[in-house]
């Protein structure tokens, strides 16, 4: 095998059937489909994370119809390379370049490639991992579609894993190899979505391991710990340590342990867990400290969502902040638990009716049956507020957000409730 190309650039899809996961840009009737089904092709720019499938879809367009395909770099590469390609389309007919760092396109070579669009002598496909809308140069987004590349789900990734072991060709098919289901499931989700690093790391693993006995290749979870230089949490033989990361990542934010919280969230970092890493915090930030710091919630949501899009290793950063805040901050389940009472006592009471004032009023007849009839609007009053019933009559009582002003704004929230409730139930006496 000495002398190949890496097993990721082997297994690049020649044709579009084959390309992993992007069902909702290239699957049958989807909009690459289309173009590929009714050959023509129209110049787009692909947009995500690296390792996605970009270059894939761009090859598989290729192949699939037949056109030359040709790849640079938008940085590296000068406008000599950009001429050969369009002498080469003058030759051929069209051609399909895949250029990659789109971006970083500069005007000189831009002016250059515009005529060739135009004449749809080049078919251009501009992959970058920036934002398009932000990083690509009008002139060039004007004359292309975009189309954002989404991370490959663990799934995926296990479909190209098995694709490459058994493909005798281009892939690794002709070595006797066993993936045991703790590597395959470690390969798919230590590499974040990037198929390009989970078969490299395969193919390293088969590469440097030895046979055994019966000639067979045991690649299990210790050796695709090394190859990814991530470890797994999942390797306990009940496979609990995964949640129970996670739970104490919880249980030190809520405890106000900043030390903790940063050490759990490294763990998960390390195992490159970044989805479900942002996902518990998001459920923290809301579920803990909640009404107690608003701003600090809305802080760490807009840090959580920058970390999606670094990805890592740059995730970390933003990832400390709203860790680090969510930790020190005031804490308050007042809401949630209002809302759960308020779920709950609504399952016990669905039929009950709510008070006529109260039901819809826009269409004809609802006078007569009484709705909306005594409503009272409460901008129609001083302050914008009215006493007036509007629970159920059999649950007029009932309280279910009960604040423990933890801080300066949950206090004042306490403290414009009760007197609410307090001028309410003076009024309605």
């Amino acid at each position: 095998m000495s002398g190949q190309k890496p097993l990721a650039f082997r297994m690049r899809p020649q044709k579009i059937e084959d390309i992993v996961g992007q069902q909702d840009l290239v699957g049958d009737n989807k909009i690459i489909w289309r173009m590929v089904e009714a050959k023509r092709l129209s110049s787009m720019i692909l947009y995500g994370p690296p390792g996605t499938g970009k270059t894939s879809i761009a090859s598989a367009i290729a192949g699939s119809t037949n056109f030359a395909f040709r790849a640079l770099n938008a940085a590296t590469d000068s406008q000599k390379d950009l001429q050969v390609v369009a002498e080469e389309a003058k030759m051929s007919g069209t051609v399909v370049l895949l250029l990659d760092e789109i971006h970083r396109l500069n005007k000189v070579k831009q002016d250059f490639l515009l005529p060739h669009l135009e004449s749809g002598a080049i078919i251009l496909i501009g992959a970058t991992t920036e934002n398009p809308y932000l990083n690509v140069t009008p002139a060039i987004r004007s004359r292309t579609q975009i189309f954002q590349v989404q991370p490959l789900t663990p799934a995926d990734i296990q479909s190209g894993i098995k694709r490459a072991l058994t493909d005798t060709e281009n892939g690794l098919g002709s070595y006797q190899v066993n993936l045991t289901d703790q590597a395959l499931n470690h390969l798919s989700q230590a590499t974040n979505g990037d198929l390009r690093s989970a078969l490299n790391s395969l193919e390293l693993a088969v590469l440097s391991t030895k046979p055994d006995s019966d000639g067979m290749i045991q690649i299990t979870l210790d050796v695709v710990e090394e190859t990814t230089q991530r470890q797994s949490l999942v390797a306990d033989k009940d496979g609990d340590a995964h949640y129970d990361i996670i739970s104490a990542l919880q249980k030190s934010i809520r405890g106000s342990d900043v030390d903790a919280a940063l050490h759990y969230a490294a763990r998960l970092i390390i195992a490159g867990d970044l989805q479900i890493l942002v996902r518990r915090l998001i459920v923290i930030a809301y579920e803990d400290i909640g009404l107690a710091n608003p701003n600090g919630v809305q802080r760490a949501v807009t840090a959580i969502q920058a970390s999606e899009k670094l990805g890592f290793p740059e995730a970390r950063i933003p990832l400390a902040n709203a860790i680090i805040e969510l930790a020190l901050s005031p804490k308050s389940n007042s809401a949630y638990t209002a809302m759960d009472m308020a779920l709950a006592q609504a399952g016990r009471s669905k039929a009950q009716a709510m008070p006529n004032h109260l039901k819809d009023s826009h269409y004809q007849g609802a006078e007569k049956l009484g709705h909306g009839n005594t409503y009272l609007y409460p901008h129609d009053y001083p302050n914008d507020w009215v006493a007036q019933a509007y629970l159920p009559e059999a649950i007029a009582d009932d309280k279910y957000f009960n604040p423990k002003g933890n801080s300066t704004f949950e206090q004042q929230l306490k403290d414009v409730n009760k007197s609410l409730k307090d001028q309410q139930e003076r009024g309605l006496k």
